[in-house]
């Protein structure tokens, strides 16, 4: 006896089911990592909205390309039921589907009198880019975003990695706006799409991005990652009342498009913007939420001179390895051999009149403050075993305030919870009046939530209402 279930009512243990659904998302064939295989990705959804993925693999692609259609309604009877994996990100169900050739697939066509199509989806679990910089960042946590495209750059390489990508401008329906990057072969197709339409369209286009990324590539951003899908102008009531919303503001979203955007002459861009974020004090960061974007108006140093100022990642999944020895490697994320490739990446001492704390900086934010490359400071650091020449940094922060946006995180061991802080952008506020500072003045140990009381750094003189001077450190001798 064949079950009629809905997708949640099916396990791996179930047989001779069969279950009515609608194909709300599928995505073009792509080529697997380990360049094994093709693949296409499908999103299924039931009657009661539940969903659930379905993978195509190379044979069954071209066996059912003129069958399987969005937006269409079928009968699917025993498709393989396996255990969602989490390598790349966190799966829309703890199941999904495999659809092969003993798998039977009924469409059920408009005309059908017993059997009636399911209408159109509404359900989309969308995340508002006000809550972007609240999550974690730089973590496997994928997003679905809906978004209108402002401006769409030209396909580049990017870096010392040399992938290939290209930038496009989001912005939602107050006006936040972030960059978006379609890496690798999503900027030469998606992107490709988005440039032609938008060099004809009359109206600004909306995307629907499923699986997405969050990083620190030029500040806090997104970005696309291996299963992540992009579709021009869904046929979504959220998304025609974005485009709706885009048309009637489409000169006054195009005629600022900078409004929002945070720039300097000594950092890189930032295209984001989520409302105001509080100005807090150094004290008063450890009580602040354990995960979310902060803003401090503080000095900037470099006490510790002996640090690496680098590390090796992977070019392709951007996984940090401890090793300094930069052969190619078989990367068990990437399931193939490739490089290990250097990035920025090195700790800033921030202080002002309540204390001082540590945070990090990285990527290209790191080598514009260092004016250097990351291959240079692997170069000096790593194979000529030298320390880096900072005066050059000392110089250029003294006497300087700066406006640092960061991004706080948190994790827990040992019963303990820890927190960390991230740069995303710095911008130079002010001159800082002239005051000195005790160098050997301790520094508030890594932030734990628990800690609810920070000791201010004291001053040897000056006004105690005055942000205290970074002197450049003298570098203890190494052991």
């Amino acid at each position: 006896m064949v079950l009629r279930l809905n997708i949640d009512q099916i396990e791996l243990a179930t047989r001779d089911w069969i279950c009515k659904v609608q194909i709300v998302e599928i995505s073009r064939p792509r080529e697997s990592l380990d360049k094994k295989c093709t693949f296409q990705n499908l999103i299924l959804e039931d009657e009661e909205e539940c969903q659930i993925k379905a993978v195509m693999y190379s044979d069954e692609i071209e066996q059912y390309a003129d069958k399987l259609k969005l937006l269409h309604t079928y009968l699917i009877s025993t498709a393989k039921v396996k255990v969602s994996p989490t390598s790349y990100g966190k799966p829309i169900d703890k199941l999904y589907w495999i659809l092969d050739k003993e798998t039977v697939i009924a469409e059920i066509k408009p005309s059908h009198t017993v059997e009636k199509s399911l209408p159109l989806p509404t359900k989309l679990n969308i995340t508002t880019f006000d809550r972007i910089p609240h999550l974690m960042v730089d973590s496997a946590a994928e997003i679905d975003i809906l978004a209108i495209v402002l401006r769409c750059g030209p396909q580049k390489n990017a870096g010392r990695s040399h992938h290939r990508c290209r930038e496009i401008t989001l912005c939602d329906n107050q006006k936040n706006q972030f960059l978006f990057t379609l890496w690798e072969d999503f900027g030469e197709i998606e992107g490709h799409e988005i440039a032609s339409q938008m060099a004809t369209a009359a109206d600004l286009l909306v995307i629907l991005g499923r699986s997405i990324g969050i990083s620190t590539y030029h500040g806090l951003s997104l970005q696309t990652r291996y299963n992540s899908t992009v579709r021009v102008n869904p046929n979504y009531p959220q998304a025609v009342a974005l485009m709706n919303w885009a048309k009637e503001n489409k000169t006054a979203l195009l005629s600022c498009p900078s409004e929002k955007t945070s720039t300097s002459s000594s950092t890189a861009p930032m295209i984001v913007s989520t409302g105001a974020q509080q100005l807090l004090s150094i004290a008063e960061i450890s009580s602040a939420p354990s995960m979310g974007v902060l803003s401090v108006d503080a000095q900037m140093a470099i006490l510790d001179e002996f640090q690496d100022f680098c590390v090796l990642e992977c070019s392709g999944c951007k996984q940090k390895k401890r090793t300094k020895d930069r052969k190619d490697f078989d990367c068990p994320k990437c399931k193939r051999t490739t490089a290990l490739v250097p990035r920025c990446s090195f700790q800033i001492d921030l202080l002002d009149n309540t204390g001082t704390t540590t945070a990090s900086i990285s990527a290209e934010l790191g080598e514009k403050l260092l004016s250097m490359t990351a291959e240079d400071i692997f170069e000096i650091t790593c194979t000529k075993r030298q320390s880096l020449s900072l005066n050059h940094v000392h110089e250029m922060w003294s006497d300087r305030l700066f406006d640092i946006q960061l991004s706080k995180s948190s994790w827990a061991s040992s019963n303990t919870t820890h927190a960390t802080l991230s740069i995303l952008s710095y911008m130079e506020k002010q001159h800082a009046p002239h005051t000195t500072t005790d160098r050997t003045s301790k520094k508030i140990k890594p932030l734990e939530i628990s800690e609810v009381e920070v000791t201010a750094t004291t001053t040897a003189a000056g006004s105690s209402n005055a942000p205290p001077k970074f002197e450049p450190p003298t570098p203890a001798k190494k052991v």
